[in-house]
């Protein structure tokens, strides 16, 4: 359905209420079971429990802050007309994707929820020659169909189905409804007509769709959830219930037909896990390589399904630990300077993203779901700031507007000093030096280590093309008006022509006598100025070189590090600005938008994955409203009233603050 590109009009956030009837009507219409709270239940609060396990099921099927947008598109022979709504979110730790597509009144999965979502569909397997048809929009045939019979009991007609390769049988990669009822099958070999249509698959627009315009996702090279060993002794069930009506017709020298071994023996076409993975990614010390969790709290532990415990404790001591190893790193990595790289007052936003975030053990998407501030016996980064107070570990002050800074840090402490570090989790970083923290660099500029417009230094030029006009006076010095040039260039060409046809005054040399060229070329008489230069016949040498720039049209150049001005090419018009937007929303509620920032080289996913752990709050990227589908501008938008954070972020990726245009419609009026 997707093979051709759909138009997708502006993403729109999803309200809560929306998220959680769209996640209950999926858990129906699929029959998921519900995950129970294990801890909860052995105390006997059935109620608790279920509750719990629904909410952390509706978050790992459909994210916080999903957002939704109509689509169109074409499908068929025909090009019949399409459209649907999409729903975008994000897991943790991975970036927003389309994660379900309903047509017709119907809720299809695509491949990033199935890949973090196991069983949620049944699964069918095809050689891995098929499946590449299939991913070229091919319709699945029923000879196609392996590992069967028997098949899933759920694979009926009209049911959603995943497909998977025989060489990689736990990865889902094709997503589609059943054209016959596929668990009724009892032969495959010989048998005609399509058993499953193609909706979606790894490799078509939707998988290839992304705010930050990155390409799809990689698929796993394996999946616990969807590995079909754990559903041998089912499918041994299926097999003793089998009768084969003529053994003479069985195949010679042990060629498949397409069915299944009945000694239930399953070979691997390959190693299901990447070289090395069987090494623990880090030293731990007190965490263990599970989901952490707070009772009461939604949770969510991919792949293997949702478990939560009452380790509130645990969690805390997790962050206070990271802490202290944010410190101590910045003190052994910077001890020339008096303040170990620390710039004094600390907002209380930096200190969760810089002191402690990046210092967090985390591996799994499971962890960093659980490892947040917000889960914590503290609940908010100023409640902690406190905590690390009233322990003599900092000094701490309260400002109006009720934010908490740090105002001194105690480097001496005996906690900081006999800290033992950890080693933590390898993060790809183009940096050598990282000491062990995955990007030390960008840490301490506030940013992820993953993003590479943290630290660029960027240089804004303005160039001028000369309109045809004012060729003659470009010819005088060998120059052409289809060239750009700086304001530095132009004064000299003028100079030269000026000399040329000996226009200097002979009374004040600072003063141009007109000819017919520069009155018509230059002053066209409209303006009272104009028209009182042309009757006095000279013109004063730096408002001549003024109302040629005026008369030339402009452009602009964004250089990055060590860019030349060759090396990149000039965009028409002015040079663009950064735009931030603060506005009210649903009565007293401020947010922050913020757009324009692709013109400097930052993503917009990324940066808004900052500022949500910056500001503490919820962040969303949509197309700003009114910008090309072809060249279309994205929006961040944060809780908030974020603008000083904002500008932060952008500063330490070479944003000057007079490339940043702030508009405060809260107070009805522009700064």
């Amino acid at each position: 359905m997707f093979k051709k590109k759909p138009n997708i009009k502006p993403l729109s956030p999803l309200r809560s209420s929306d998220r959680r009837k769209i996640a209950d009507q999926i858990i129906a219409n699929y029959g998921i079971e519900v995950p129970k709270n294990e801890t909860v239940e052995a105390e006997g609060d059935d109620q608790t429990s279920t509750a719990i396990g629904l909410g952390a099921l509706r978050n790992s099927l459909l994210p916080d802050n999903s957002l939704s947008a109509r689509f169109t598109t074409t499908a068929g022979p025909n090009l019949k007309q399409v459209s649907g709504t999409i729903y975008v979110g994000a897991h943790p730790g991975e970036e927003q994707r389309i994660l379900w597509i309903k047509h017709e009144e119907r809720l299809y999965p695509t491949v990033y929820t199935l890949w973090h979502n196991p069983r949620i569909v049944p699964l069918l397997h095809t050689p891995e020659v098929v499946l590449r048809k299939l991913r070229g929009g091919a319709d699945l045939m029923t000879p196609g169909l392996a590992r069967g019979p028997p098949f899933p009991s759920k694979a009926t007609k009209d049911a959603v189905v995943a497909v998977a390769s025989l060489e990689n049988p736990s990865v889902p990669m094709v997503v589609g409804a059943c054209e016959i009822d596929v668990s009724a099958l009892r032969q495959v070999q010989g048998a005609k007509g399509h058993a499953v249509r193609g909706v979606h698959w790894d490799g078509d627009e939707v998988w290839a769709w992304s705010t930050s315009g990155k390409p799809g996702g990689n698929a796993p090279e394996h999946i616990e959830g969807w590995d079909i060993e754990d559903e041998a002794s089912d499918m041994s069930r299926e097999v003793e219930g089998l009768h084969l009506e003529d053994p003479e017709e069985a195949p010679e020298n042990g060629q498949d037909d397409g069915g299944v071994a009945l000694d239930g023996t399953t070979e691997r076409a390959h190693n299901d896990f990447v070289d090395g993975e069987d090494a623990p990614p880090y030293e731990k010390v007190d965490v263990e390589d599970k989901e952490l969790s707070t009772k009461g709290n939604e949770t969510f532990l991919p792949p293997g399904g949702f478990h939560t415990n009452d380790i509130n404790p645990e969690i805390d001591e997790i962050f206070r630990k990271s802490f202290l190893y944010g410190l101590q790193h910045h003190k052994n990595t910077r001890k020339d300077d008096p303040h170990h790289g620390l710039e004094f007052p600390i907002p209380q936003s930096l200190v969760v993203s810089n002191l402690i975030l990046p210092y967090l053990p985390i591996s799994t998407p499971a962890q960093a779901t659980s490892l947040q501030i917000k889960k914590t016996s503290w609940k908010n980064a100023k409640k902690f700031i406190k905590t690390m107070d009233k322990e003599k570990l900092l000094k701490s002050k309260d400002r109006s507007g009720g934010e908490t800074v740090v105002m001194d840090i105690d480097f001496e402490d005996h906690a900081i000093v006999d800290f033992i570090p950890y080693r933590l989790p390898k993060k790809d970083t183009s940096g050598a030096d990282t000491g062990g923290v995955g990007g030390s660099k960008a840490i301490a500029a506030g940013g992820s280590s993953s993003d590479d417009s943290v630290g660029q230094q960027l240089k804004k030029i303005v160039l001028f093309r000369p309109k045809e006009k004012l060729a003659p006076i470009f010819e005088a010095s060998n120059s052409s008006v289809k060239h750009l040039y700086l304001p530095a260039e132009l004064r000299p060409i003028i100079t030269s022509y000026i000399e040329t046809e000996n226009l200097v005054s002979t009374t004040n040399k600072r003063l141009v006598n007109l000819n017919p060229i520069l009155a018509n070329a230059v002053f066209d008489g409209r303006s009272s100025m104009d028209r009182e230069v042309l009757a006095k016949g000279s013109v004063p040498r730096d408002a001549l070189i003024e109302r040629i720039l005026e008369s030339c049209s402009p452009f602009h150049a964004i250089l990055r590090n060590e860019e030349s001005r060759d090396e990149v090419k000039a965009k028409a018009g002015q040079a663009p600005k950064v735009q931030i937007v603060l506005e009210t929303r649903s009565g007293n509620k401020t947010v922050t938008k913020v757009s324009g920032v692709e013109a400097f080289y930052i993503n917009p996913q990324t940066l808004a994955e900052e500022l949500q752990k910056a500001c503490a709050s919820s962040t969303s990227v949509g197309q700003l409203v009114g910008s090309s589908p072809k060249n279309p501008v994205m929006e961040i938008l944060v809780q908030g009233p974020q603008k000083d954070v904002v500008c932060t972020a952008l500063e330490k990726r070479g944003v000057n603050r007079h490339w940043i245009e702030v508009a405060d419609k809260t107070k009805g009026k522009k700064r």
